[in-house]
């Protein structure tokens, strides 16, 4: 049978994938180190969510298999697809939870941060929004989450690995060159997600992050004449 060759996983989305993935390991390496490697850790996350920041608005603006509205279906897409009667690309209808699962995860744990104090080496840059206990509660689930991540990026993977070799259905080339062999020819590439779409998502994804740094907040207020030591 004759495949064609579509495009499935538009270049922004891709580099999202990884990017996340690479930084989600860096803030997990860095939170479990503390010390002086909190700094990085604040970064790294801060980072995260504009990259979540961008996703979220990519899966409304971007091209045809980024786009939620084409992966996130109800429960009887799931049903058909476990009793084998679901045919497309992109995201199946499970893989569409583990990534909604993923997202949701990432943007908790981030927001979370933001309010997080461990009293020690890190202080989120929103936590003076809210009250000590509060930030006590967010610190401690923010601690106990990424366990929950972990698990869940470790069943990704190897879900992956599964349909790649198992199931001989190659999930992991798309995702780095963006193309993949179909047969069914009412299938076509991804459109959608111009200059304009990428714009507007990164302006927004930047917006994101200087409003979770604080950008809102008013600065500090000035210290005092005379209260500062004259070296």
């Amino acid at each position: 049978m004759q495949k064609n060759l579509i495009r499935v996983w538009d270049f922004p989305t891709r580099l999202v994938h990884w990017l996340l993935f690479l930084l989600a390991a860096a803030a997990f390496f860095t939170g479990l180190s503390g010390g002086n490697l909190m700094v990085w850790h604040g970064r790294f996350g801060l980072a995260i969510l504009g990259l979540l920041a961008f996703r979220l608005v990519w899966g409304l603006i971007g091209s045809t298999y980024a786009r939620f509205s084409q992966f996130v279906r109800g429960p009887g897409t799931i049903l058909a697809y476990l009793r084998g009667h679901w045919h497309g690309v992109g995201h199946n209808p499970l893989g569409a939870l583990s990534v909604l699962a993923l997202l949701g995860l990432l943007l908790f744990q981030t927001l979370s941060g933001l309010a997080a104090d461990d009293d020690i080496a890190f202080k989120g840059p929103l936590s003076a929004l809210v009250s000590a206990q509060t930030s006590a509660w967010l610190t401690g689930l923010h601690r106990q989450t990424i366990w929950i991540i972990g698990a869940l990026v470790g069943l990704h993977v190897c879900a992956i690995l599964f349909y790649t070799f198992v199931r001989r259905d190659n999930l992991i080339q798309p995702m780095l060159n963006g193309r993949k062999a179909v047969t069914d020819p009412a299938v076509t590439s991804a459109v959608g997600g111009g200059p304009l779409a990428l714009i507007l998502a990164v302006a927004l994804a930047a917006l994101a992050v200087w409003i979770a740094n604080g950008g809102l907040l008013p600065p500090p207020p000035a210290p005092l004449p005379g209260s500062l030591p004259n070296w």
